[in-house]
């Protein structure tokens, strides 16, 4: 801090935080004006006084992290960001929750400088901020030599009631606790008030309590208002390392309105002008004009960005020093930070023959990371409890844990939806590609997570399993039908479906290439043949959505099957089929709609031509969205029901799954 706290200049600088914030929701006619009013006090505490941050390098690799989990509250970082010297004009500041502007209603990472990730879902924000605690002790684990703390920083959160009430929080923060993530600390911002009223209504837990059980440590601020007494916290915070801190900072919502204090309407709804007249009035300030920054607010923020150019330049010469004395750990830090991959890393891609036998997608697709994390250090991740059956684990890699922290395995535990959020956070850790693994049907329980990782548009890997009802006979409850359809309604995730272990070697190169969105690998528990052709159309064809597989020998096809993942196989048997009755048929695989339909119109109509209409597709899902390659003179045989508990092999027939059905419906359509 620059002034003794609780001066006249500290309070000028929390104040034009709090009005900035006001003066936004009012222009925008619309936002959340409550939270940044009663969180003010603790964000110039942080930003100006223990945030290690570089405003003019917000890329900087080795700053603190902020999250400000409860995204509402948005108008209170655009202010913060302002001040402190971020690439955010006060133009931006006036253009709040406008069409393209740099200030949306809730913070977006990639769009607004020094926003970390994207926030607004309750719980996301807190849970990548786990990912992000996880990613810095694993980069440190690997780069940092004594004397070298190339990578040393912490991560910090802001959290609302409405956080610490989602169930994805609660899974991240047991999990953060049970490896003493020393470096994460949550301030969280109790308040009292949700939407619909008091947290009473619904939310009459022991929260310290539930915290200390998880094994964190926790600290309490009975007046958030008292900068002095949250200075100490963070102190408190900060000064913890073996385990991860709690800071319940005790606010008023809507500090200093005088009619929406402590109320419900100020939480989402602009105070009004009346209200902002009465608020400015109480607490000192200018009436006019809108967006007033005192002289001495600015003062108060000056120091920070020559502090963190100045520990930014102090960091530079280190890491220079630490290259000298470790040249190999210096250029692979170079090389990761700079989202490259080794030099040749797919010569490592294996490749099968169908003499190897059959395979299932899963197995190989275990053989394909074990193959490339050899030689892609960056590579790691693990699976919700289920690394035996995904085949995720890294055979000679050591797990994470409390006391080793450069193991690139990871065991999530049940948490499917923590799984997904912690990779979002890995994911924003320049220097690592996450991976998670679980069953298909799964996915549902992390879709937030899924969806924010493609929205943000980051490079994580799922890997999900037990694709169809051919997993089983754990029946319908786990068998997937709508998650396909699912997972390519979700724009910017790319999913890809292979049919063999060859197209699953593709699909590894194409997820590992894509580091500006995340990819969903989609694969069978049941084996599969390893087919010829995938040998030497795969890759390619992988890569760009769709291929044809197999043309008639003889003559023009008069119909197209088309498949994805275990029904390509499939396909492949009814084309033999029809052939033997004189019908030639091509067989087209799709493993991904995503980069099939990127492709030119003149190459997707290679291999789609609109001269034969007569097409038919063959997926063990639902049919929804196979209209747009079928066309209306085509036919799907798909799964338009919930499956069934039965052994694997007795489910094909019932389910119109057989090459002779496939054949007859492709009479039919001709």
């Amino acid at each position: 801090m620059t002034s003794p706290l609780g001066s006249d200049l500290d309070q000028i600088a929390v104040n034009t935080i709090r009005f900035l914030a006001v003066d936004m929701v009012e222009k925008a006619n619309s936002g959340h004006p409550g939270a940044p009013m009663g969180q003010a006090e603790m964000a110039y505490v942080l930003w100006a006084g223990h945030l290690k941050h570089n405003p003019t390098n917000p890329a900087w690799p080795n700053r603190d992290r902020f999250v400000l989990s409860c995204g509402h509250a948005s108008a209170l970082i655009y202010s913060l960001l302002h001040l402190s010297g971020y690439d955010l004009t006060l133009d931006d500041i006036k253009s709040f929750r406008q069409f393209e502007s740099r200030t949306p209603g809730h913070p977006e990472h990639g769009l607004t400088p020094g926003v970390e990730t994207t926030t607004g879902p309750l719980g996301q924000g807190i849970s990548n901020a786990v990912g992000m605690a996880i990613g810095e002790r694993m980069l440190a684990a690997h780069f940092n030599r004594e004397n070298f703390p190339v990578i040393d920083y912490r991560t910090w959160v802001f959290a609302s009631d409405g956080d610490l009430m989602e169930g994805v929080a609660s899974e991240a923060c047991s999990l953060a606790g049970h490896l003493g993530l020393g470096k994460l600390n949550v301030l969280w911002d109790d308040n009292r008030i949700s939407i619909e009223g008091g947290t009473e209504l619904a939310f009459t837990e022991d929260v310290q309590a539930r915290f200390h059980a998880y094994g964190w440590h926790v600290v309490s601020v009975d007046d958030g208002h008292d900068l002095a007494a949250v200075n100490k916290a963070i102190q408190a915070a900060a000064a913890e390392t073996s385990r991860p801190t709690l800071v319940r900072v005790r606010t008023h919502i809507g500090f200093g309105s005088p009619n929406k204090q402590d109320t419900a309407s100020s939480h989402g709804s602009p105070l009004g002008s009346d209200e902002i007249d009465l608020t400015k009035k109480r607490l000192g300030w200018p009436q006019d004009p809108p967006f007033h920054i005192p002289d001495e607010a600015r003062e108060a923020f000056a120091h920070v960005s020559t502090d963190g150019a100045a520990q930014g330049s102090a960091w530079n010469k280190m890491v220079v020093r630490w290259g000298q004395e470790h040249p190999d750990l210096a250029s692979e830090f170079q090389r990761r930070t700079a989202v490259e991959l080794p030099d040749g890393w797919e010569d490592a891609l294996p490749s099968f023959a169908a003499s190897d036998g059959a395979l299932a997608t899963r197995k190989a697709s275990g053989k394909v990371l074990n193959a490339i994390a050899s030689v892609i250090p960056e590579l790691t991740g693990g699976s919700a409890d289920l690394a035996g059956s995904n085949n995720t684990w890294l055979a000679d890699e050591d797990a994470f844990s409390k006391s080793v922290h450069g193991g690139r395995n990871f065991h999530f535990g049940v948490r499917e939806h923590a799984m997904g959020a912690i990779m979002n956070g890995l994911a924003l850790t320049p220097g690592l590609i996450p991976y998670g693994g679980t069953f298909l049907v799964f996915s549902d329980y992390m879709r937030p997570a899924i969806r924010l990782a493609a929205l943000m548009e980051i490079g994580v890997i799922y890997v999900f399993t037990h694709d169809s009802i051919f997993l089983g006979e754990d029946g319908p409850t786990h068998q997937p039908e709508s998650h396909l359809a699912s997972l390519r309604s979700i724009p910017g995730l790319t999913v890809v479906r292979p049919a063999d272990a060859n197209e699953t070697a593709a699909a590894w190169r194409v997820a590992i290439e894509r580091r500006h969105g995340p990819t969903a690998l989609v694969l069978t528990r049941q084996k599969l043949p390893i087919l010829a052709q995938t040998s030497v159309a795969g890759t390619e064809g992988v890569a760009r959505g769709g291929y044809v597989l197999a043309d008639p020998a003889d003559s023009d096809p008069q119909l197209i099957l088309i498949a994805t993942g275990s029904e390509v196989s499939l396909a492949l048997e009814a084309q033999a089929v029809l052939s033997g009755d004189g019908i030639p048929a091509r067989v087209v695989s799709l493993p991904s709609w995503e980069l099939f339909d990127a492709q030119t119109r003149q190459y997707r109509e290679t291999v789609l031509p609109p001269s034969i209409p007569k097409r038919l597709a063959i997926e063990a899902a639902v049919s929804f969205g196979w209209e747009r390659y079928v066309g209306d003179r085509g036919r799907v045989i798909g799964v338009d029901r919930f499956g069934a508990s039965a052994p694997a092999g007795d489910l094909y027939e019932p389910f119109g799954l057989t090459a002779k059905n496939i054949a007859d419906v492709a009479k039919r359509l001709l």
